[in-house]
């Protein structure tokens, strides 16, 4: 049956089916003398998230196609290489097509060919890279620095924050646009994606403490509203499946502000929880748990932005169920590809002449059909196959690796197969 003529839970006339959605878990980690959870709980599982668009089998890597597209791969190749949901970005979407426009088509998977389920984030995470200008949160070098007005070298401010929402500055031309939860709302019901985030500031690991605050009590704030309009929405727009609504939870480095942020998020009723924000690389297991600690087991865990191999064990030892990143795609089309023995670039001169996979034992369409020096000289000369064949290689790297730890929780062996993997990945200090 597909997905995209016939999702689950719509029936003309009414209001989308909650029933469509839910969690269930299949596998629990065995609690352990270092687990990071309250009296050594480990959170990790795997299970099944069913969806209007059919069924997500847990934990998983989420490939992230921006604006309804995967840059150059298309949603076939994307299924072909094992990826079981996308991600798509509403503020992007917003600016073009328009929300009006995927709306008419249908939703996200009709619009792009997509016979599976789909996530949207909120706009929230514009809220950073237009606002600071930094593209990506984790790891960040924050050695002596805290400051509430902090923008990355060379950038100008594109997103500026009040109670009510984010005022933003287009980066296509410019243009002037507000969002607001309630607006964020309206575009992802709109955009019609399964599942959908409440809209959230992203602060910087750089903020003051007391900003931080701030941050965590305007995002409940909004999440509150966030809640009344989808419930309004999903009343009014008959006959759609249901999307689910995933809060956010921030706070930063702070254990007491992640630990109020997840039980505000937790008194709320939304679908499942997004674990967001600037997170030191150091502590990203630790502060899966201490939200975890605080959460219902029922909700299903999405952790934003994440794609390093040691952050994706961390990550789902401490709960994560699924996981999206831009890593692998954009690693990709710079000569940056992942392979069980590390991270290396293929644009090395040592890969002219090398006519052997980029992978020996990789199954994916690449490696099946490509060489290295191929792929090397496509990427050299900027023809997009290079591009293709890189990110089909890098995406299903994340996708197996995913698929392989979900296989080792199901059959008890997880702690062996973290150890074996994490040591051979990093056995020449190739960066994740």
């Amino acid at each position: 049956m597909s997905f995209i003529d016939n999702p689950l839970g719509a029936a003309p006339g009414q209001p989308g089916d909650r029933s469509a959605f839910r969690f269930e878990t299949v596998t629990r980690l065995d609690d352990a003398p270092d687990g990071l959870g309250r009296e050594g709980r480990r959170y990790g599982r795997t299970g099944i998230i069913h969806t209007p668009h059919g069924d997500i089998h847990t934990p998983t890597f989420i490939p992230v196609a921006t604006q309804a597209a995967m840059k150059a791969v298309l949603p076939e190749q994307m299924r072909q290489l094992g990826a079981q949901v996308l991600l798509s970005n509403a503020f992007h979407l917003f600016e073009r097509p328009g929300e009006d426009v995927l709306d008419a088509a249908g939703g996200l998977a009709r619009f792009m060919n997509w016979d599976g389920p789909t996530y949207t984030d909120s706009g929230g995470f514009q809220v950073l890279s237009l606002g600071a200008g930094f593209k990506k949160t984790l790891a960040m070098d924050v050695t002596g620095m805290k400051s509430d007005d902090v923008i990355a070298e060379g950038k100008e401010r594109l997103a500026f924050v009040d109670e009510d929402g984010v005022t933003f500055k287009s980066p296509l031309n410019g243009s002037e646009h507000r969002f607001s939860a309630e607006i964020s709302m309206g575009i992802q019901h709109k955009i019609g994606a399964d599942v959908m985030f409440s809209f959230d500031e992203l602060t910087t690991l750089m903020n003051t403490r007391s900003y931080q605050e701030e941050s965590v009590e305007r995002t409940f704030r909004w999440a509150r509203r966030c809640v009344a309009e989808h419930e309004r929405l999903t009343q009014a727009r008959t006959g759609k499946p249901y999307q689910a609504l995933f809060g956010v939870v921030q706070g930063a480095n702070y254990e007491d502000l992640r630990r109020r942020a997840a039980r505000q998020i937790a008194s709320l009723d939304f679908d499942g929880v997004g674990i967001g924000g600037a997170i030191e690389k150091r502590l990203l297991g630790q502060t899966c748990a201490w939200i975890c600690d605080e959460m219902p087991e029922s909700r299903p865990r999405h952790v934003l932005g994440i794609a390093g191999v040691d952050d994706i064990f961390a990550g789902v030892e401490n709960g994560g169920d699924t996981f999206d990143c831009v890593s692998p795609a954009r690693c990709g089309r710079n000569g940056a590809v992942f392979t069980r023995d590390g991270r290396w670039n293929i644009k090395r001169a040592q890969f002219k002449t090398d006519f052997r996979p980029i992978e020996e034992d990789c199954d994916c369409y690449t490696c099946r059909h490509y060489s290295r020096a191929y792929i090397d000289h496509l990427l050299r000369a900027r023809e997009f196959n290079g591009f293709t064949l890189a990110t089909i290689h890098n995406e299903h790297f994340f996708v197996r690796l995913l698929d392989e730890i979900r296989a080792s929780i199901d059959g008890g062996y997880f702690d062996e197969y973290k150890r074996e993997t994490l040591a051979r990945f990093y056995a020449h200090g190739s960066r994740g």
